[in-house]
């Protein structure tokens, strides 16, 4: 018969594999205080910043050599896509330049013969404006107006009152000149306004700044003008600041209201504000105006009949009007 092994010699304990520590809970609640621990640390003192760092330069090479093959198929892609966009482009600026180039040719033909019929008619020719390029530094500091500063100055040229433009149109007026930078006054600033005329219409009115909407207002209008959504404004040039022809605005909207005598038009400007960076500026239309022959007239005899009068105190000034009278 087989022996038999008491009970008692038996080894009740599990096995290594089945051995277990503290509690599930315990464990969960000890690594959840070490990830707070953990993220609070980085946050606070960046304790794993250099590891990061270590880890991030071991593995630059490897996502560079793995994003090569998809930054080659791109590169490929884009050479191919540009150039069949730069021959469609290329076909566009020769249709365009064929186009430019017929309506120079007639604006030149129209240009001689308008100078023909205001020599027969005897009007005074049109002023020639000069012009120089200047850059936008930055806007005015002053949270209530809507001014810029830009990099001519004085020294430059720059003259008081001189209209600034980009390439979409009117963008405001010199108003401070220094030596080296000049601000420009914004035609959206509510102390802006602009003499204008309707180009459908040729009806003239004025254009004032309306800086919350950042846009402009065309006001004094009666109720029953002839104004419509979409019309073009342009510089009328008689203001003696602005050159003639210039574009402004566009009527946004139109509000003919009942108990008011006049419609409220909402502008948006052409010229963008907010946007450009490099501005044209034209000196004054006053400052190009020719004098008149009767104001030179006047001025002559003006300064004749002083000279009579005081011409026995100051021989000289009589001979100074004399001169300036008869060139």
């Amino acid at each position: 018969m087989t022996a038999t092994m008491p009970l008692a010699t038996l080894d009740r304990s599990p096995p290594p594999f089945f051995k277990q520590g503290p509690s599930a809970f315990t464990r969960l609640l000890f690594f959840a205080a070490l990830a707070v621990f953990l993220m609070v640390a980085d946050t606070r003192w960046k304790v794993t910043q250099p590891l990061r760092a270590v880890v991030a330069t071991v593995l630059h090479p490897v996502e560079e050599a793995l994003l090569a093959p998809s930054r080659w198929w791109d590169g490929l892609t884009h050479y191919f896509s540009g150039m069949d966009e730069a021959r469609q482009m290329q076909a566009r600026a020769q249709r365009l330049l064929t186009a430019q180039s017929e309506r120079v040719m007639r604006m030149n033909q129209l240009e001689r013969e308008n100078a023909r019929l205001r020599e027969l008619l005897e009007l005074r020719p049109r002023i020639e404006v000069g012009t120089r390029a200047a850059e936008v530094l930055y806007d005015a500091p002053d949270p209530f107006t809507r001014k810029v500063v830009i990099d001519q100055g004085s020294s430059q040229g720059v003259s008081l009152g001189a209209p600034v433009i980009d390439e979409a149109g009117v963008l405001g007026q010199v108003t401070r000149v220094y030596p080296l930078t000049a601000e420009v006054t914004l035609v959206t600033d509510k102390d802006a306004a602009v003499p204008v005329v309707n180009v459908r219409t040729q009806q003239r009115g004025v254009a004032y700044g309306t800086p919350q909407a950042r846009g402009m207002e065309l006001r004094f209008m009666a109720g029953n003008a002839d104004v419509q959504v979409g019309d073009e404004l342009q510089t009328s040039g008689l203001d003696g600041v602005y050159p003639a022809g210039l574009p402004v605005a566009k009527v946004l909207r139109v509000d003919r209201r009942a108990d008011s005598a006049f419609a409220r038009i909402s502008l948006s400007t052409l010229a963008h504000a907010d946007s450009t960076r490099h501005v044209l500026l034209l000196d004054p239309v006053g400052s190009r105006l020719p004098e008149r022959p009767a104001d030179a007239a006047s001025a002559a005899a003006s300064a004749s009949d002083a000279a009579s009068r005081h011409g026995k105190h100051h021989p000289a000034a009589a001979k100074t009007a004399a001169s300036g009278a008869h060139p």
